[in-house]
């Protein structure tokens, strides 16, 4: 996320560089934000993308995105009357922007006015029982009576229920894909209706079909935007405990339907109880919880990074000298970031700056809770 959240207009020129730098080979949203911090702006960032992946180690330099492709990427969706929205801007909404990996940018098709909404998320099975999508199907329809607007992710079964019961309160759909690939296919008719009253949110480029790689980027982005999230239906291994983890991760709630033992179907909500998830039978359980919102959450709040610090004036001999200590202490398991600062010994300015030139020479990967790693080749 930024450092600190200063909402800015930006040009259309500068809206291009954005999105042209966030669909960039190895720029996620965490190296996106370094390389904003470092430069400045965009268009500076893409300026030193080949300089700055070559001192990385990268063979061939790291280049952007064509212009022109970027440009094809805006037109196809205005075309389609969505827009994109990027983090520093006044739609982006509040509550994702807080997250350590908020999305720099953000396709959208639809009413963006529920962005800045308060809203509950709600995942679970695909092969939901008849009782388990009855259930999501009247939660949310109270959920949304009641002023909340419901988030998912436009699966079939729960969320699918999800949404339906949402479609005249307020529904915001987070897909894996592209914003206009629709996924399921039976969904298609559900997918115009969210289209026509409530929004269709997407990470990805247009005409991107989703893989299993896209659907806990995402998780994420469903639980970001909501202050709790809801598990109906889950086996112990679904992507829903993982969307879950990621809200408990955040701060948000985490809200769990109890089930009887023997379905697989409850073994993930029963579980999530177990280790301090909210029971709830009705919509009324969690609005009296939001009504005193807690933040309470699965495990602690994921620490970020090393508090942001700038990196424009990084002495060059110290990063020289940071690079060879970094990659002696860095290995394919991950360390946090602060556990290298206290290691090697050096700034976290210097440190900083080795990392986000591993990263875009392709060689070093971050995950949750500040951690880094080598990527094997």
């Amino acid at each position: 996320m930024l450092a600190e959240r200063q909402i800015t207009v930006l040009n259309e020129q500068e809206r291009l560089n954005w999105l042209r730098l966030f669909r960039t080979e190895n720029v996620g949203p965490i190296t996106f934000y370094r390389l904003l911090e470092r430069f400045g702006s965009a268009g500076k960032a893409l300026d030193a993308l080949p300089e700055f992946s070559k001192r990385g180690g990268r063979a061939k330099p790291l280049t952007a995105p064509p212009v022109g492709e970027i440009e094809q990427e805006l037109k196809a969706l205005h075309k389609l009357d969505g827009d994109i929205i990027c983090a520093c801007e006044e739609d982006y909404p509040l509550a994702l922007a807080a997250t350590e990996d908020a999305p720099p940018v953000l396709s959208v098709i639809g009413n963006k006015d529920l962005l800045p909404r308060q809203g509950i998320g709600m995942v679970g099975a695909r092969n939901a029982s008849l009782n388990g999508r009855k259930f999501a199907e009247k939660l949310a329809r109270e959920l949304g009576q009641s002023g909340q607007v419901v988030i998912s992710g436009l699966a079939r079964g729960i969320d699918t229920a999800a949404h339906t019961g949402s479609l005249d309160t307020g529904t915001i759909a987070v897909v894996a894909g592209g914003v206009d690939i629709i996924y399921p296919q039976e969904n298609t008719q559900l997918h115009a209706q969210i289209r026509e009253g409530g929004l269709i949110v997407a990470e990805s480029p247009l005409g991107t079909e989703p893989i299993a790689r896209h659907f806990p980027k995402r998780n994420r982005i469903i639980s970001g935007l909501s202050s709790g999230v809801v598990v109906v239906e889950a086996t112990l291994k679904s992507g829903s405990l993982i969307t879950a983890r990621m809200a408990g991760e955040q701060g948000r709630d985490v809200y769990a339907v109890p089930g009887f033992p023997l379905d697989p179907r409850a073994a993930g909500p029963n579980k999530l109880l177990q280790d301090g998830a909210i029971l709830i039978q009705n919509a009324q359980d969690i609005l009296q919880n939001i009504n005193s919102y807690s933040g309470h959450s699965l495990h602690e709040v994921r620490q970020a990074e090393s508090p942001v610090t700038s990196m424009a004036s990084t002495d060059q001999n110290e990063v020289i000298e940071a690079r060879d200590l970094i990659l002696q202490n860095l290995s394919y398991v991950p360390v946090t970031v602060d556990e290298l600062v206290r290691s090697c010994h050096i700034t976290i300015p210097a440190v900083q700056t080795v990392l986000l030139e591993l990263e875009l020479a392709g060689r070093l990967q971050r995950l949750p809770g500040g951690r880094v790693s080598l990527i094997e080749t």
